[in-house]
């Protein structure tokens, strides 16, 4: 028999009015932490400080032994700058571009993630409000906790709507007119989530969404005192895209019981019909599928592997971004995400091919730590960081970077320092 929740009990009805005067308190040292921090690894140690465990490390995680998640980071590492000087740039830089056909002021944005308001309770009102600031796109993810009508409200710019493969076409139906409704000007197919991870953080954690008060949880949750009063004073969270009397049960359970493993390119051109606008193919890391989605009515290709959450092993996507710009040539759109954790790695992945980069678990961890402020300022440190990264690249605008790119960003090569000889009797 499941216990009662404190939901089930109403205790947060009783706790709500008490809010302006505890959350102040409790958050005092979280969000000082959170001002403080100079980069994204800063925030990653605010969230990973102020979440509950469970709800850390599903934010941070990747798939089996994490190795696909470790080379996202890394491949940005083996690529070098060579920077041109004497460029006589004027600040400011010019960091606008399209995406979707649309002008944005920042060549990267928030991606759609799932169950925002696990991290905090302002969840995709946060980002959407972040995105709004800094006047970039903003993307919803239909598994979201916030409604696309309350995201219309906080964000009057461009916006793209995450679709995954359901199988009800109904319901798919009614999502995307949902999502025209409410201003969404593109749409994304998620289509590398036919399966569920093996992410095996969670299950040591016993992670589900609302958490399981085990003793392990109470425990983890007395820890993090921030964390635990904004959930237990606010509303339970649904998944507000799909049907708001659906409770939150565990998001494994959930996907296994709608996502389509049958949902094939016949589906997917079935679909874009039905939307009729720009969209894009979210999850591709081969050439030959990049070409096929063209053919199948997709407007842009999203390069992706899902935050190294899925299959482990599958390729860096910076790795594989310049071969997909070479198979769709200069004139399909190409967004791509993974790994990215510098103003350096959406630099190179611009001049690489990219029109403009997805960030997942940056803004994510600027929500775990502070809210609204917190992914305000974890976009605002890669604005910084990519305004630098240009200036001493030496290009003044977006344009610019993309049309130099093969020449300033190379594959490092392995010196004599890195192989030493070890000499002819295979001794130093």
């Amino acid at each position: 028999m499941k216990l009662p929740s404190p939901h089930d009990l109403g205790l947060h009805r009783l706790l709500k009015p008490l809010r302006p005067l505890v959350s102040p308190l409790v958050d005092t040292l979280a969000m000082q932490r959170m001002r403080s921090a100079v980069n994204i690894a800063d925030l990653r140690q605010c969230a990973k400080l102020r979440a509950h465990k469970m709800v850390f490390d599903y934010l941070d995680s990747g798939a089996d032994d994490e190795i696909t998640l470790r080379r996202a980071k890394d491949a940005y590492s083996e690529l070098e700058m060579h920077y041109h000087v004497l460029a006589g740039l004027k600040p400011p830089l010019d960091l606008s571009t399209k995406v979707f056909g649309e002008k944005v002021s920042l060549p990267f944005f928030a991606c759609p993630t799932a169950g925002n308001r696990m991290f905090h309770h302002e969840g995709e009102s946060a980002a959407a409000r972040a995105a709004q600031h800094h006047g970039t796109l903003y993307g919803l993810s239909s598994l979201g906790t916030t409604s696309i009508d309350d995201i219309a409200k906080m964000h009057t710019g461009p916006k793209v709507f995450q679709l995954y493969v359901w199988k009800d076409r109904g319901l798919v139906q009614e999502v995307i007119a949902k999502a025209k409704k409410g201003g969404f000007q593109a749409l994304a197919l998620t289509v590398d989530f036919t399966w569920y991870g093996n992410r095996e953080r969670d299950i040591r954690n016993g992670f589900t969404i609302p958490p399981n008060y085990t003793v392990k949880q109470v425990v983890e949750a007395i820890k993090r005192p921030a964390w635990t009063w904004d959930f237990i004073s606010n509303d339970p969270y649904t998944y507000a895209n799909i049907n708001k009397d659906v409770p939150a049960d565990s998001l494994a359970a959930f996907v296994n019981n709608q996502i389509n493993p049958a949902f094939n390119w016949e589906d997917a051109e079935w679909l874009m019909k039905e939307w009729g606008g720009p969209a894009a193919i979210k999850g591709v890391v081969r050439p030959d599928d990049a070409m096929r989605a063209v053919k199948a009515g997709f407007s842009t290709m999203w390069v992706s592997n899902h935050g190294a959450r899925q299959l482990e092993t599958s390729p860096a996507t910076i790795d594989v971004l310049p071969s997909i710009r070479a198979a769709v040539g200069p004139n399909v759109e190409i967004i791509m995400d993974g790994g990215v954790q510098r103003g350096t790695d959406i630099a190179k992945a611009l001049a690489l091919g990219a029109d403009s980069v997805g960030v997942g678990k940056p803004y994510l961890y600027g929500l775990a730590a502070g809210g609204t402020e917190g992914v305000i300022k974890a976009l605002n440190i890669l604005k910084v960081e990519l305004d630098r990264a240009m200036g001493l690249l030496g290009v003044g605008t977006v344009d610019e970077l993309k049309a130099k790119g093969p020449t300033l960003i190379k594959r490092r090569v392995g010196s004599a320092r890195d192989y030493p000889y070890p000499g002819p009797n295979g001794c130093c």
